[in-house]
């Protein structure tokens, strides 16, 4: 194997794909990178074993051929060289040389036929959509995802279409994200859960632009973003059944801006308690009073102004969960749909019912 190119050509597919390669491993081929070179193209892939990220470029191929090297050794190299230099990479037995002007390297390798690779997922589900409308379902959902959760359906995104929507949802038991746009293309009806690790690659990976291909296997899921692969097992478990803890008509709506709630409630969660994260919500006519108390028995409080006319009750809730909800939502103002001091309360977009949030209510 022999090939030569700009440094920035082959920084490129080495920054994709650099995300699933771990510092520290159990299978020492795990660190590595395989390197591919055919009809006058580099492929680059790597995996975890549970994501799997190939990228591909244009070079000058003197030799084709493929093994595997040091992922991040060899992204460190590239990276330290010199802008606009031109980079050799020539195979010599169990090592490859990486060349660049008075720059020399040896690094070592190992055989390309046992690096793990994912071939075919025979899909049962394909369609296209534009990168930044996926891009756009994880950022307002990702965030709810658990982390190692007992119940491991949990660890993970769930990925939902009715064949005419495309719909992501991600809860960790105490709260709950949703968004959902409709599909130009109609698909079937399928539901899948990505584990946690793929949906923060393939969120790193997404551009603003450009359509990408999804192919959904039986156990992989499969992304193609231009000249860049993903693909990720899926998580194999029954996701919850959101739609009955998303509340139907709450009883009692609040308004309120946006921004102005959100940084009240980030002032006031300053003397919360930092194991649990507790704030109380007294609600009444057009105001909102919001304290938190901790342990060292010190005290906050802000008054917010609402729209709210009905009658004055209290509840509690965890502030992050409410600060990363009012986060992900578009929009100058909120809506906070209530029903009662032990309910779970909805929180969207006025009139916009597209991406939606649900918080748990806790005892304080």
């Amino acid at each position: 194997m022999k090939f030569s190119s700009a440094r920035e050509k082959i920084l490129e597919p080495l920054q994709a794909v650099i995300g699933v390669v771990e510092r520290k491993q159990t299978m020492p081929i795990l660190a590595n990178v395989l390197l591919k070179i055919a009809d006058g193209k580099l492929s680059v892939l790597a995996t975890d074993l549970e994501v799997e990220l190939a990228a591909s470029v244009d070079i000058d191929a003197q030799a084709e051929g493929e093994i595997t090297v040091p992922g991040r050794k060899l992204l460190d190299i590239v990276k330290a060289l010199p802008d606009a230099s031109v980079v050799s990479i020539q195979q010599s037995g169990d090592k490859i040389q990486v060349k660049a002007g008075r720059s020399k390297f040896s690094l070592t390798t190992l055989p390309a036929a046992d690096f793990p690779t994912v071939e075919q997922i025979a899909p049962t589900l394909s369609f296209e959509v534009n990168a930044s409308a996926i891009k756009h379902l994880i950022d307002k959902t990702y965030f709810s995802m658990a982390h190692q959760d007992v119940r491991y359906y949990l660890n993970g995104l769930l990925l939902e279409s009715d064949g005419k929507m495309l719909r992501t949802v991600a809860t960790d038991g105490h709260r709950l994200a949703l968004c959902e746009m409709e599909l130009v293309t109609k698909s079937g009806l399928q539901q899948v859960i990505v584990p946690r690790k793929g949906i923060l690659e393939l969120q790193r990976l997404l551009g603003s632009d450009g359509t990408v291909h999804v192919d959904i296997g039986s156990n992989h899921i499969r992304v193609t973003i231009g000249d860049i692969r993903f693909t990720s097992k899926l998580i194999d478990g029954r996701f919850p059944e959101y739609g009955r803890v998303i509340p139907d008509n709450p009883g009692r709506i609040i308004k309120a801006d946006r921004e102005m709630l959100r940084h009240a409630l980030s002032r006031t969660s300053i003397l919360a308690n930092e194991k649990y994260r507790g704030i109380r919500a007294l609600i009444k006519p057009n105001q909102v009073v919001l304290t938190a108390h901790n342990p060292e028995q010190e005290e906050a409080e802000e008054e917010v102004e609402v729209v709210y006319q009905g009658e004055e009750f209290e509840v509690g809730f965890n502030v992050n969960y409410l600060m990363d909800a009012l986060s992900a939502i578009a929009g100058a103002e909120v809506e906070v749909g209530l029903t009662d001091s032990n309910s779970s309360c909805l929180l969207s977009a006025p009139g916009d019912k597209s991406t939606r949030f649900v918080v748990m209510p806790m005892r304080l």
